[in-house]
């Protein structure tokens, strides 16, 4: 396997203190690869200036890029990059709004949206809350732990969902502070389990202009049902 680039601090913060380079990255803090084209859409910059941007950002490390017949997809280099994003999301304030559509865009990111594989949002935090107060997942000095350890068969009872356990050196679970929301939701394995299996349950639908998600209509009742008010 080839080693990925790293830089020193002062060469990294000159790569992403390019504006549109750390646009980029929270584009790609949703999770699933997105074509060149489709970020230069996103951005409003032209396509070749997106190819060079993702190049810079690519030769520094963080992110992935695969050639797909005609098509270039990027995404993030690892889990290590989502957390950098975020973090630095939680140091800074909101976008503007100004427009309507600028409005309601950030009303779905802020309800829910996906922080690289895993949910995010109010919803996200009131999942973790709901994991929380029902013992499923427990808090010590602020760890998170799994009760019956790689055993999570409780908790997808609980929730109702069919989840696809993978075991690997990643963290089962970790608290990731919500930027928006400035409480954690839940991250590491378990976070992408469940937004996944809460995917392919249709409680979340991907949108595709952004990295926000819909809440299904069979969604809200199953979020309703654990205890998640207001939607």
């Amino acid at each position: 396997m080839t080693e990925k680039p790293t830089l020193p601090l002062e060469d990294l913060g000159r790569v992403i203190a390019e504006p549109a380079r750390i646009r980029i990255l929270s584009e790609l803090l949703g999770g699933p690869a997105l074509p060149a084209g489709a970020l230069a859409a996103r951005l409003g910059i032209a396509p070749s200036t997106t190819s060079a941007h993702l190049a810079r950002l690519h030769d520094a490390g963080l992110i992935e890029v695969e050639q797909h017949g005609r098509s270039r997809l990027a995404r993030l280099g690892d889990p290590a990059v989502a957390a950098a994003v975020e973090a630095l999301l939680r140091l800074s304030g909101e976008q503007r709004v100004n427009s309507l559509a600028s409005h309601d865009r950030r009303a779905a990111m802020r309800e829910a949206r996906s922080c690289y594989d895993h949910l995010a949002g109010r919803v996200g935090v009131a999942v973790a809350d709901v994991a929380l107060d029902r013992g499923w997942v427990r808090e010590a000095n602020g760890i998170w732990i799994l009760p019956m350890g790689e055993d999570v068969s409780e908790l997808a009872d609980g929730f109702g969902l069919t989840l696809s356990w993978q075991h690997s050196s990643r963290p089962a679970i970790r608290p990731c502070p919500d930027w928006t929301e400035r409480q954690p939701h839940i991250a590491g394995r378990l976070g992408r389990s469940l937004l996944d299996a809460m995917l392919d349950a249709d409680w979340l639908r991907r949108r595709r202009d952004d990295r926000a998600l819909t809440i299904t209509a069979h969604g809200r009742e199953r979020f309703t049902a654990l205890g998640v008010a207001g939607l």
